[in-house]
């Protein structure tokens, strides 16, 4: 049952990624290492892929939105499991993995189609 709307999906990711990119800050985990680093590059990873996404949300409107749900499937088990896939989680696992678990969550969730796009002189 697919109940968030691509606009609210969109907007949650631009908060999702400010969350991860801050998190080793906000939650008192950063000692510089993959456990910090990872969640900064996933948030920037999902800060660009939010402004790239065909949504309401989206500035260059490039990348569909099954695409979209397809790719935070992947990232967001991949940031779950992280602290066990790189041996970090006898210091830290929590974040990544709720997290992780938010953005999975969202995507099955999530409408598949965008309500009305605004489209370009280029189309799309």
């Amino acid at each position: 049952m697919r109940i968030i709307p691509t606009s609210v999906h969109g907007i949650m990711d631009y908060i999702i990624a400010g969350l991860l990119i801050a998190s080793p800050w906000l939650f008192g985990f950063y000692r510089g290492g993959i456990e910090s680093h990872f969640p900064i590059g996933v948030g920037a990873v999902v800060l660009l892929q939010a402004l790239m996404t065909r949504n309401e949300t989206g500035a260059m409107k490039i990348i569909p939105m099954p695409a979209h749900i397809i790719s935070d499937l992947a990232i967001g088990f991949f940031l779950a499991l992280s602290p066990w896939l790189f041996f970090f989680h006898d210091y830290i696992w929590e974040p990544h993995f709720i997290v992780g678990l938010l953005i999975v969550g969202q995507a099955i969730l999530t409408k598949m189609t965008p309500g009305t796009v605004h489209r370009t002189e280029a189309g799309y």
